[in-house]
């Protein structure tokens, strides 16, 4: 299941040179991993009153090719592996037809305590 969002680009999304600047590509892709949970029916609100919330452990990405103000891009989330504890994901931007970022990102859940803990169950048992 791959989840789609789309995104614009703001002036404030932009550096010097007038591109969009590489940290936000993070969190175009944070916003997109938000949209897929939410749209899997997982409550994140719920889950930090449980105690319980997702983590960002690894990000590998790869700048490709740059998006500028006012592009309408989009933001391409799927998980390619779920186990007990842990979730591989794997993230996309485009502009129309052109790949410009791309990210493989393991997400984990932790305790109020900090340790780790299993992924909820609705996510766990997910068809990949």
């Amino acid at each position: 299941m791959t989840h789609i969002l789309p995104i614009r680009v703001y002036y404030e999304d932009t550096d010097m040179a007038g591109i969009v600047y590489y940290a936000n590509y993070l969190r175009y892709i944070e916003r997109g991993r938000s949209d897929w949970v939410r749209e899997i029916g997982i409550d994140q609100l719920a889950m930090k009153a449980d105690g319980v919330v997702f983590a960002v452990r690894r990000v590998e990405a790869d700048y490709i090719a740059s998006a500028v103000f006012d592009d309408l891009l989009e933001v391409r989330t799927w998980a390619t592996s779920i186990g007990p504890a842990r979730m591989e994901m794997a993230q996309e931007v485009w502009r129309d037809e052109t790949l410009l970022f791309r990210a493989a990102v393991t997400i984990v859940c932790i305790a109020a305590s900090g340790k780790p803990c299993r992924l909820p169950a609705k996510l766990r048992s997910l068809p990949l």
